[in-house]
């Protein structure tokens, strides 16, 4: 999407934040509620307000409110936009304390309001911009109700928060609600629940999941995919404890930046830190041995969990969680060999993300420093690393945008953004290149002249976190994984009991060459058998009757309803493993 398409959907979208409440306005009074504020958002708008007395609004009233707001758009009213004084705004918003709160905050007298108004019965504070006329807003659609607290901050008065989404055509608000009705179908929350791949107890607590053991297999296949995929590059493996003194996040920066979301440990005589981070252990690591330029680069590699204390409003399934396991990965090179290595890291990150089918549409946010923010680190180290990240993204073609003030605190980052099936976009890998934390922790090699010398250290994890990463492929996949990823790979459905023993030798022989199987002797019919097979998305149902028995075959059947007739026990294998082997997306053609 350009820019300008980007800025007109924009305004379309706060525009239609304003028609919301001038529905709302003309259906209920002006005296029925407070209007608090109402942003357009990247995906729509939302407006919050206070109710007044007994008024209350559900979802049910949103057919009468879509309808006045659609009336409101044929009218063709103007947004026309005005200056007034600070004094004047007071005055004209006396009744509102929302509004006054956020006038009283404004300290320079001589500051100029601005207000838009539509038609000549609705105006209201707001920067802008808007489209000029209501009948800009093509499409409109009311999503949800819930509530919010005033700031965000719990401390302050409960609102009410409607959501909302605008285009400027009808085809283009159908796709969007396709997405979010398919979006509901993969949740996965629900399939997780379903296939019994994760549980949340709330004895343990929220976002601290429990993977069950076929989400154990899932996310151990792509852990010892991620490591396959390290282990020729040169990467060594490590381990780190889960909990540090505080001086060793004093010393990396991290207590002063994360110092409220990291969880402490009281000991008998010592305080402790649950690590947020992987990076101070690791160079722990690095500076305990005496390296020389002969030994560098140093690739250290670990899928280690970490724990940050989320709000617990924010958490969400797998994908927003306190307990973090990030394939962490830290390289500590010289600045000649930094492109190089970034590189190398670029091309495991395609070969994952190509296997996981998600290659097409993805782009590259270059973030660096910006005017906001702290940031460790002097200009030139900040310079160094910024271009040695913007030549290596030139270099290897990669379709990258400029992130200001996206920056991590001691360095600057690739992030990569990936879609998925349904076109909803995630930001899973990073590469942040850091010049600072080397410095703090004074951290040395041995060069060829015999002297000291910094190393360079490359933070980079593939998968983001393997909690969100697998949230991420369970919707992704919608819970059909493909077979190299399936925690049951075939089902063995026999027809009668007289093929129960002929199903458990085949179950044998699949087990053997490391397949995933069971048997489903279940007194169920044959179909109903299929049917369950199906629901759980497993690749291959394998339908053993008497001819079958007799002949050492199997009748294969697909998930995608497929059928293959019977075929040899030995050349399903054959087939199977080609698929598991080849990590391939599709099942036999």
């Amino acid at each position: 999407m350009s820019n300008q398409n980007s800025d007109q959907l924009h305004q379309i979208r706060h525009s239609a934040e304003h028609i919301l409440t001038q529905a709302m306005i003309r259906l209920y009074g002006p005296d029925k509620f407070f209007m608090a504020m109402g942003p357009a958002t990247d995906d729509g708008f939302y407006f919050d307000f206070e109710p007044l007395n007994d008024f209350k609004i559900s979802e049910e009233d949103f057919p009468k409110i879509e309808a006045e707001m659609v009336k409101i758009v044929k009218e063709n009213l103007p947004i026309t936009k005005s200056e007034i004084s600070l004094d004047e705004a007071k005055k004209l918003f006396s009744s509102n304390p929302y509004k006054i709160e956020w006038l009283e905050s404004i300290t320079n007298r001589e500051e100029v309001i601005t207000i838009y108004t539509t038609g000549q019965e609705f105006f209201d504070l707001c920067a802008g911009p808007h489209v000029n006329s209501t009948s800009e807003v093509k499409a409109i659609k009311l999503l949800s109700i819930a509530g919010a607290y005033w700031h965000g901050d719990e401390k302050n008065k409960m609102l009410t928060r409607i959501y909302g989404t605008a285009f400027d055509s009808k085809e283009e608000l159908e796709k969007y609600l396709f997405i979010l009705e398919e979006a509901k179908r993969r949740d996965h929350r629900i399939i997780g629940k379903n296939q019994k791949l994760f549980t949340i107890s709330n004895l343990i607590g929220a976002g601290l999941p429990l993977l069950q053991p076929k989400g154990m297999i899932l996310r151990q296949e792509i852990e010892n995919y991620l490591w396959d995929i390290h282990k020729n590059k040169g990467y060594q493996r490590v381990w780190t404890p889960h909990i540090t003194k505080e001086a060793l996040y004093v010393t990396s920066g991290h207590a002063e930046k994360f110092g409220d979301n990291i969880f402490r440990v009281q000991g008998k005589e010592e305080k402790f830190f649950m690590k947020p981070m992987n990076c101070p252990h690791h160079m722990q690591i690095f500076t305990d041995n005496q390296f020389s330029y002969r030994d560098m680069p140093v690739r250290y590699f670990e899928p280690a969990t970490v724990y940050r204390d989320e709000k617990t409003g924010e958490l969400s399934g797998l994908t927003r969680v306190r307990s973090i396991t990030q394939d962490d990965g830290h390289l500590f090179c010289r600045v000649s060999q930094l492109e190089d290595e970034i590189s190398s890291i670029v091309s495991i990150i395609k070969e994952f993300f190509g296997t996981m089918g998600m290659l097409d549409g993805y782009w590259v946010r270059l973030s660096v420093r910006g005017p906001n923010g702290k940031y460790l680190g002097t200009d030139e180290v900040w310079q160094k690393a910024e271009a040695a990240l913007k030549n290596v993204s030139e270099r290897e073609n990669l379709p990258y945008k400029i992130g200001i003030d996206e920056a991590a605190f001691y360095g600057p980052k690739l992030d990569f953004m990936f879609k998925d099936a349904i076109g909803r976009e995630w930001q899973l890998s990073t590469i942040q290149c850091d010049f600072n934390l080397p410095e703090r922790f004074d951290l040395t090699f041995i060069n060829e002249k015999g002297e000291k010398e910094r190393p360079v250290v490359i933070h980079r994890a593939i998968s983001g976190s393997l909690e969100r990463f697998l949230g991420v492929m369970i919707e992704h996949f919608a819970g059909a994984f493909p077979v190299w990823l399936s925690p049951v790979q075939a089902k063995i459905i026999p027809i009668t009991d007289a093929q129960h023993e002929y199903a458990n030798q085949v179950l044998a022989q699949l087990k053997e060459q490391g397949i995933r199987a069971e048997v489903d002797d279940r007194s169920e019919k044959m179909q109903a058998k299929i049917r369950d097979a199906q629901l759980e998305k497993i690749p291959f149902m394998l339908v053993i009757g008497g001819r079958e028995a007799e002949s050492n075959a199997v009748a294969v059947r697909q998930r995608d309803g497929q059928d293959l007739g019977a075929i040899p026990v030995s050349d399903f294998i054959a087939k199977i493993k080609d698929l598991i082997n080849t990590k391939s997306l599709n099942l036999i053609k």
